[in-house]
């Protein structure tokens, strides 16, 4: 996408990050919890934006072995335009800079759009959890658990 430009979040973004959160959530994220998890060691934030507007967020954690999205959202008007492949491309990399040899992330399982867009990427299903999202109508899905290797082990 043309002009789309990513920066690392900063303390500075909590405002800009919670309002992304809440406009690709049902259940919004609060500035004091994305401070918690920024300030958590190994953890990483990034927003995509389009000029001076930001449309998109993820936040990350590092440690070990392993990396996990910890959650990425595109606003509604600006999704299935590469966004959220640029800020996974993004994670990939700064979590294999960091020594990590997977990506780790929960996806909704009636979230079709984003299995869909998880799986072209080469994530495959390593766990299930049974009713962990809670839906505003009262039902509950489960959260499927993927995970990708981020770079070919060396023998």
């Amino acid at each position: 996408m043309g002009g789309l430009t990513l920066r690392p979040l900063g303390a500075f973004d909590l405002a800009v990050a919670a309002a992304v959160h809440a406009g690709s959530f049902d259940d919004p994220w609060t500035e004091g919890a994305i401070n918690e998890l920024l300030a958590m060691p190994g953890s990483f934030g990034t927003l995509a934006c389009l000029g001076d507007q930001s449309i998109g967020i993820v936040l990350a954690l590092a440690a070990g072995p392993d990396a996990e999205i910890l959650t990425l959202g595109v606003l509604p008007d600006f999704r299935r335009r590469g966004i959220a492949r640029r800020l996974l491309a993004s994670v990939s990399e700064r979590a294999g800079d960091a020594g990590c040899d997977r990506l780790l992330l929960e996806v909704a399982e009636d979230n079709e759009a984003a299995s869909t867009l998880y799986r072209g990427l080469g994530f495959v299903e390593i766990a299930r959890r049974a009713g962990y999202y809670r839906r505003p109508v009262g039902t509950a899905v489960a959260a499927i658990v993927l995970a990708r290797p981020l770079r070919k082990s060396e023998s």
